[in-house]
């Protein structure tokens, strides 16, 4: 039974980490420390010493160098780590009422601006990082209100152009760059803010939304699918489902089933 849950603790500390990691500048990290792994395992099985020395003064003293280029990204991911929602199977009350109350703050941005067609793309991150997208836009780490998410994607001010991204209940950054979809299967009458939408959610977790400035419809863009012409009802459903239940869903199911292995 220890070793049964030996491997479920580790399987599942493996996989956030890998969840964590991905969209960022660690991806790149990784692929570039398994062929310095490789090429030190190959090195010493053909006998290439001078080639294994060398990767050996990389590997010894590449890893402080590895702290401290990739500290924002190692620190968040122990801040990860050390959550109890994500470690314990529960979310706790005070993260609840932040998650509602950042969803009725983008709901009632979302439902002004349809009104109003005015333009707007929100990217909210879940377990799956999007720091490689924050950095291409305007830092700002400020907290979420209704107010200024409405102001920043009012035309012809300096950060409409582009999406604001949102991370651990704060705007991380706006003005950024996502990745544009290249699915055939996508409507032709969507634009290009619709398809950066359904692009990020197609190689990320998150939660995407768009306002269109031609016909102020609300959609939602989740794991490659586009779900158009929301109301303001199914709108703060959709989001209460995909941000707050399903996150203690999927923490209650995996300690259920390491429950169930005894």
């Amino acid at each position: 039974m220890n070793d049964v849950l030996d491997i479920v603790v580790v399987t599942y500390v493996i996989y956030k980490l890998m969840m964590i990691v991905r969209g960022t500048k660690a991806v790149q990290l990784i692929k570039g420390i398994s062929i310095i792994l490789v090429s030190w395992f190959l090195s010493g099985f053909f006998g290439l010493k001078t080639l294994q020395f060398l990767l050996n003064q990389i590997i010894t003293y590449g890893l402080l160098g590895i702290i401290i280029i990739f500290q924002p990204e190692l620190r968040r991911g122990l801040e990860h780590l050390g959550r109890t929602s994500n470690l314990f199977g529960r979310t706790s009350t005070s993260d609840e009422d932040k998650q509602r109350q950042m969803i009725e703050a983008i709901v009632s941005s979302a439902q002004y601006m349809s009104k109003r067609r005015i333009g707007a793309l929100i990217a909210i991150e879940r377990d799956t990082g999007l720091n490689e997208y924050v950095e291409t836009g305007i830092r700002m780490d400020s907290h979420i209100t209704s107010q200024l998410i409405i102001n920043l994607f009012i035309p012809n001010t300096p950060l409409h152009d582009g999406a604001m991204i949102i991370q651990d209940g704060k705007i991380a950054a706006a003005a950024c760059y996502l990745p544009l979809s290249e699915s055939p299967h996508i409507d032709k009458a969507l634009g290009t803010r619709h398809r950066a939408a359904i692009g990020v959610s197609e190689v990320t977790d998150s939660v995407t939304l768009t306002v269109s400035e031609e016909t102020g419809a609300v959609s939602l863009a989740i794991a490659g699918r586009l779900y158009r012409e929301l109301d303001e009802e199914a709108l703060r459903n959709k989001l209460i489902q995909e941000l707050v239940i399903e996150e203690k869903e999927t923490t209650l199911s995996f300690f259920n089933k390491k429950g169930g292995d005894k």
